[in-house]
C-alpha cells in the first residue's frame, strides 16, 4: 500500500496515500481497533455542518482567509452530498471526549480544502486541521454541540415517520375492531367486557402519549454551547462568532429551535438534554414493547390460546413442527424494545460519569441514543407493514369469551348488590355455566331487566347497565 508520511507533536506517522485522514486519526486506528462500529451518519452530517459554520463564520470575521473559508465550506458540502463518507473511521470506543473523531472530521475537511486550493494531501500548506478547520473550536464544545445537533436531524429525519405510522396503524384498527364485543381481563383475570377498538385505540393513544415526550425532552438539544471552546471559556473565539455559528445553523440544519446555551460551562459540564432524550426513547420503547406482549398474548393459540386476534404469517415458525407460525415481527420489535433499554442505560451511566468541566464519555452516549433511535425507527415501519395493518379479529370467539366472562357479575351490583352478585359469579364458576343462566335459576331478576343490565355492549361505555333512560 502506497503511504504518505505526516506528523504531529508525538512524531511520525505513515498513512495511507489516498486516505483524506491524516496523523491523529491514523493513532486512533492504531490505539482503539475495538469493535468495528462507527459513528451515525447524522452525527457525521452534524459535525461537517458545525465545521461549515465555523468557516464562515470565521471567514467573515477575518480570523481565517475568505479562501481558506470557501474551500473547507466546499468539502463540507461534498461531504453532505454523499462524497468521502467512507473516511469517518474512528472507532466509537476512542479516546475520551472524541477528540479522535474530532481530528478525524478535521483532517478530512483539511486535505479535501487543500485539494480543492490546488495542494496535496498531507500538506496543509493552504488549510490546516487545527489553525483553520477548527479555528475557535475544542473538541470541548464541538462535541457535544455535535450530539444535540444529531439528535434533533435523526429525530425528525428518521424516528418521527416511524411513531406516527405506527400510531396510526394501531388507530386504524381501532376503528375497524370497534364493534368487535370481548372480554377484558385484569391480573389475566376475566374482567368486564369491552370492545376490541377500544384496546387498539387505547395503544395508540400510548404511543402519542410517548411521541409527545419525546418531542418535549429534546427541546433541550436544541442549546448548543458551541462558541465555548476550551472549558466553556470562549478562548480564541472571534466576536460575534458564537451567535453566527448558531445562525448559520439553524440555515443549514433547518432546525429553528437551535439557540445558544445560557451558560457555555454548563454546556459542557452536564449532557442532561442527552439523557432527556434517551429516557424518553427508553418509556417509548417500553410502551411499545407492553404493546407486542399484549398483541403476542391475544395472538396465541391458534387452538390452544386465547385467539382473539389472528397476525399475519411472515415465516415458517419451526423447524420440527409443520405448520407452526409464530409472532415473529412482534418478538423482534421486543428485542428492539430490550437494546432501546440497554442504550438508555449506557447513556445514563456516561452521563452521571461527566467530571467538572467536561464529560469525557460522549462518543458512547452519542453511539447509544443515535442506535437507539435507528433501530426502533426501522423495526417500527417493518412490525406496522408486515404485522399492525395485517392483523385480523376472530370475532365469534372473542364475543363468547365477553359473554362468558365472570366479569359481567359487575354489572349486576347496582341491582343486586356486590355479596349477592359475588354470589352468582362463584356458583357459575362452580357449575361451568354462565352469569345470566345462574340469574334465571335463582330468580334474581325478571327477564327484561335482565337483557338490559346484562348488555355487554352497554357495559364497553360510561353508565349503569340497566337503568330506564
Amino acid at each position: 500500500m502506497k503511504t504518505r508520511t505526516e506528523k504531529d507533536s508525538l512524531g511520525r506517522m505513515q498513512v495511507p496515500d489516498d486516505a483524506y485522514w491524516g496523523c491523529q486519526t491514523a493513532r486512533a486506528l492504531a490505539n482503539f481497533p475495538i469493535s468495528g462500529l462507527r459513528h451515525d451518519p447524522k452525527f457525521v452530517d452534524a459535525f461537517v455542518m458545525i465545521k461549515k459554520a465555523a468557516a464562515r463564520a470565521n471567514g467573515e470575521a477575518g480570523a481565517i482567509a475568505p479562501d481558506q473559508a470557501d474551500a473547507i465550506a466546499q468539502a463540507c458540502d461534498e461531504i453532505l452530498g454523499g462524497e468521502l463518507r467512507d473516511q469517518f473511521v474512528v472507532d466509537v470506543f476512542q479516546m475520551g471526549a472524541g477528540t479522535s473523531f474530532h481530528m478525524n472530521v478535521n483532517e478530512v475537511l483539511a486535505n479535501r480544502a487543500n485539494e480543492i486550493l490546488g495542494g496535496a494531501k498531507g500538506a496543509y500548506d493552504r488549510v490546516h486541521p487545527n489553525n483553520h478547520v477548527n479555528f475557535g473550536q475544542s473538541t470541548n464544545d464541538a462535541f457535544p454541540t455535535a450530539i444535540r445537533l444529531a439528535i434533533l436531524l435523526c429525530l425528525r429525519d428518521v424516528l418521527h415517520a416511524p411513531l406516527r405510522g405506527f400510531e396510526q396503524s394501531l388507530r386504524e384498527k381501532g376503528r375497524e375492531f370497534d364493534d368487535v364485543l370481548k372480554s377484558a381481563r385484569t391480573h389475566l383475570q376475566d374482567a368486564v367486557p369491552i370492545r376490541l377498538g377500544q384496546e387498539f385505540a387505547a395503544y395508540a393513544e400510548a404511543v402519542r402519549q410517548g411521541h409527545l415526550s419525546l418531542a418535549v425532552s429534546s427541546r433541550s438539544c436544541g442549546s448548543l454551547g458551541i462558541g465555548g471552546s476550551a472549558a466553556g471559556t470562549g478562548l480564541n473565539t472571534a466576536q460575534g462568532y458564537r451567535e453566527r455559528v448558531i445562525e448559520l445553523l439553524r440555515g443549514y440544519s433547518g432546525l429553528a429551535s437551535l439557540r445558544p446555551s445560557l451558560d457555555m460551562r454548563e454546556a459542557m459540564q452536564s449532557q442532561r438534554p442527552v439523557a432527556d432524550v434517551s429516557a424518553a426513547l427508553r418509556n417509548v420503547a417500553l410502551e411499545i414493547g407492553r404493546i407486542a406482549n399484549d398483541l403476542r398474548l391475544l395472538s396465541s393459540g391458534p387452538t390452544t390460546g386465547l385467539g382473539e386476534i389472528a397476525l399475519p404469517a411472515v415465516a415458517p415458525g419451526s423447524s420440527i413442527m409443520p405448520g407452526k407460525v409464530n409472532p415473529s415481527m412482534l418478538e423482534m420489535l421486543n428485542m428492539v424494545c430490550f437494546q432501546v433499554v440497554g442504550c438508555d442505560t449506557v447513556v445514563a451511566q456516561a452521563v452521571a460519569a461527566g467530571q467538572l468541566e467536561l464529560n469525557v464519555m460522549m462518543p458512547v452516549m452519542a453511539y447509544n441514543v443515535l442506535f437507539a433511535i435507528r433501530i426502533l425507527a426501522s423495526a417500527l415501519d417493518r412490525a406496522r407493514a408486515l404485522c399492525i395493518d395485517g392483523i385480523a379479529a376472530d370475532s365469534d370467539r372473542c364475543r363468547r369469551y365477553a359473554e362468558g366472562s365472570m366479569g359481567l357479575a359487575t354489572a349486576l351490583n347496582p341491582a343486586i348488590g356486590y355479596s349477592s352478585a359475588a354470589k352468582v359469579a362463584h356458583e357459575a364458576l362452580a357449575s361451568g355455566t354462565t352469569i345470566p343462566a345462574i340469574v334465571r335459576e335463582m330468580k334474581i331478576l325478571p327477564e327484561d331487566r335482565l337483557r338490559r343490565v346484562l348488555d355487554p355492549r352497554a357495559m364497553t361505555e360510561p353508565g349503569i347497565p340497566g337503568e330506564e333512560e
